[in-house]
């Protein structure tokens, strides 16, 4: 198994984290991958993933809830981080208009400013869509010309909306969501294609059913990929498999 999305760096995890990442290993989980959230812990990201040797891998970016007035300026750390180090995506990057618009020129801007930076270091995308799933999708489909390719983490769009994604050769993020009851999630995960799915936990949030409301951990993606097994009547190593191989010609490695 691959968790495509934790924040396995987060203050959340500093009391027991090598119990953590003991326990992931424990149950097969191949390798983990950090989005970056802005400079603050950009620094806490990397030492960490250094300290795994090769366990745990980073992307670099600027999350949009981390986009204000000195977003420029934080544009150019990022930029200068991925001429210094290797990453294996940018991100997490994109929209998020749930809380306040009060920001959304500024987001669209350090949205397209990214992506360009994913094609010249031809690096994948991964895309935080919080309330602005179709705004992302339309962006995307403008700049998605030089085999751009990447993940929509945390998927909670439609049926529509993921056709699109999946029209557009991107793969749609599932975690612990697809457990919860009233998300909707569970009845999408039936019809569309295990070939455009690969798992996350995006620890330490959103931990699936019956941990909901506590501390998320990369061990719980087995919850996830057992979920999508018994939605799609498969058995859980086949889901395991196809969204590994999955994320392995994402963030080919």
């Amino acid at each position: 198994m691959i968790d495509t999305h934790n924040h396995l760096y987060a203050i959340e995890f500093e009391e027991d984290r090598s119990l953590v990442l003991e326990r992931s290993k424990a149950i097969g989980i191949e390798r983990i991958f950090l989005p970056a959230i802005d400079s603050e812990t950009h620094d806490m990201m990397m030492n960490f993933s250094r300290e795994t040797s090769g366990y745990c891998l980073p992307m670099m970016g600027l999350h949009p809830c981390s986009v204000d007035a000195n977003y420029e300026d934080e544009l150019k750390l990022v930029a200068e981080w991925l001429m210094k180090e290797k990453f294996y995506a940018v991100g997490e990057i994109g929209l998020d208009f749930y809380h306040s618009t009060q920001w959304e020129d500024q987001q669209i801007d350090a949205f397209e400013q990214q992506i360009a930076l994913a094609k010249q270091h031809q690096l994948p995308i991964v895309i935080h869509s919080r309330s602005s799933m179709d705004e992302c999708i339309n962006i995307l489909q403008k700049k998605n010309d030089v085999g751009l390719k990447g993940i929509f983490h945390c998927f909670g769009g439609d049926e529509r909306q993921a056709r699109k994604i999946i029209d557009m050769g991107w793969m749609l993020g599932i975690g612990g969501v697809v457990t919860y009851k009233n998300a909707g999630l569970a009845k999408l995960i039936e019809i569309l294609p295990l070939e455009n799915i690969v798992l996350e936990t995006d620890a330490p949030y959103l931990a699936p059913v019956p941990h909901r409301g506590k501390r998320n951990e990369p061990a719980y993606i087995e919850l996830v990929a057992e979920k999508i097994a018994s939605l799609k009547n498969i058995e859980m190593q086949e889901v395991i498999v196809a969204t590994s191989n999955n994320a392995k010609k994402i963030f080919s490695f």
